[in-house]
């Protein structure tokens, strides 16, 4: 068995960060249960990266808590 989801059926939400102008944008499918794969908006057919959930989270956190800079 692969460890690695089979994305054709990922069901991809566009971050709620997105400013819509197709700037720096990511998407990420959320009907993955243990992890999160996340793509570019921009470059859809382009790789993803599959992230475990609770690191995913914990980046989420930090983003909203503004602890990481640019």
């Amino acid at each position: 068995m692969s460890s690695h989801p089979d994305l054709r059926r990922a069901e991809w939400r566009k971050s709620s960060y997105s400013n819509g102008g197709g700037g720096e944008c990511i998407e990420a499918a959320t009907n993955f249960p243990g992890v999160v794969p996340v793509r570019d908006s921009k470059d859809p057919e382009g790789p993803a990266l599959v992230f475990h959930a609770s690191a995913f989270a914990a980046f989420v956190g930090a983003v909203k808590a503004g602890r990481l800079h640019p």
